[in-house]
């Protein structure tokens, strides 16, 4: 191979989804026994058909959806977004606020590289969604770990005994991935006190808050006036309409941040994905009722989890939420060893705690090797009881 490779880019791990898709390289699954893929937490099935509707019409009517737009996002929906947020967390949230991007692992990463340089710091709770730590990786800053303690939540005093110079912001996802931990709003409200009090960012990532257990808003942080001085919101439609493929999220901060972040943006992709902003705005406007339903099926899905891990001998449910359970397994093997077994003998794909958390040999305290992730978005209340028969039957 000729040519120098980044180092930064060298040191940081395979995507994690695509690590584990090999897994399944030159395997075939008996008939009775079909494979139950719980690794990946996206819609599979297209949006509701009214939306690809608009979609094909968008495409089809206005000659301004297949040219460039404004970097920073169609005006109509950051506007729409604004007034929605405003209304769903009781503050105040303008358009000039708002940045269209394409998916939120792009505002994530948009929002980093106007934070920090090589050498700076951004803390992440452990276990970690692995695409944030790869990015921070890539972009030569360090990640500087908060484990999280009972119920899967961190502890702010001990985040506090981590901030020094080199540390620019604190990153929160709620409800979490991986652990589906829903982050309460007092705790939320302490990390913000933390990050304003020290001068340094709170990142919080609600890509899942559609499917929230909880009525209202998750928290109050937008009460504040002066929120966005501290506070960048993260969010993606892609879970909530299905636009997975189209790529569109938005991230919410200061208009002071945004001049930076248009320059991030513009040199990355130029503007979001015309056809994707046009199905995110039909879909608020029109979709309400439709994803209310999806929400109780996602929490009904979530109940049959929780009821299975109760009669699941040796496992130890630590966190359930959202699109994902996390949970302690009782097995001999690691967890990379016991993922790769699932699939060979169980027809089972889930992913690793090691995908989420430093392995022992990496300097962690060992607990991502009793771990395990399931994704239940995309499995039904039948196949969830499938998959725990094959967990109790693997044991056997």
């Amino acid at each position: 191979m000729t040519g120098a490779i980044n180092p930064n880019i060298a040191r940081t791990f395979l995507p994690p989804v695509m690590q584990s898709r090999r897994w399944l390289d030159g395997l075939s699954f008996p008939v009775d026994r079909p494979l139950i893929n719980v690794s990946q937490a996206a819609p599979v099935e297209p949006p509701p058909l009214p939306l690809r509707q608009a979609i094909a019409e968008a495409a089809i009517d206005q000659p301004l959806a297949h040219v460039y737009g404004p970097v920073l996002g169609l005006p109509e929906l950051r506007a729409e977004l604004a007034a929605q947020w405003s209304v769903a967390y009781g503050g105040t949230i303008c358009a000039d606020q708002i940045a269209i991007t394409s998916g939120c692992n792009q505002a994530f990463a948009a929002a980093l590289a106007s934070l920090c340089g090589p050498g700076d710091a951004v803390m992440i709770p452990t276990p970690w969604y692995f695409n944030h730590k790869m990015w921070a990786d890539m972009s030569g800053v360090e990640t500087r770990l908060l484990n999280c303690r009972e119920g899967m939540l961190p502890d702010p005093d001990e985040a506090a005994s981590l901030i020094d110079h080199r540390l620019k912001a604190i990153l929160l996802v709620s409800p979490n991935n991986p652990s589906g931990a829903e982050y309460p709003a007092e705790l939320v409200n302490a990390f913000y006190q933390l990050a304003k009090s020290r001068g340094i960012a709170l990142i919080i990532d609600e890509t899942y808050r559609d499917f929230d257990a909880r009525t209202g808003a998750p928290h109050h942080l937008f009460h504040d006036p002066d929120w966005a001085d501290t506070l960048i919101h993260l969010y993606s439609f892609s879970k909530a309409y299905r636009l997975t493929g189209h790529r569109v999220g938005a991230l919410m901060t200061s208009k002071t941040r945004l001049a930076e972040v248009e320059k991030f943006l513009d040199t990355v992709t130029i503007c979001p994905n015309q056809l994707g902003q046009r199905a995110a705005l039909w879909g608020m406007q029109n979709l309400k009722q439709w994803l209310a339903g999806e929400r109780d099926e996602i929490l009904a899905r979530r109940a049959a989890i929780t009821q299975g891990f109760n009669t699941l001998s040796g496992w130890h449910l630590l966190g359930a939420g959202a699109y994902f359970a996390y949970a302690e397994h009782p097995h001999d093997a690691d967890a990379d060893q016991l993922a790769q077994q699932l699939v060979r003998q169980a027809s089972v794909l889930m992913l690793p705690g090691t995908m989420f958390a430093p392995a022992r040999d990496q300097g962690g305290d060992g607990r991502a090797e009793r771990q395990m992730r399931i994704a239940f978005a995309n499995v039904d209340q039948n196949a969830i009881g499938e998959l725990f028969r094959r967990l109790a039957d693997f044991a056997a």
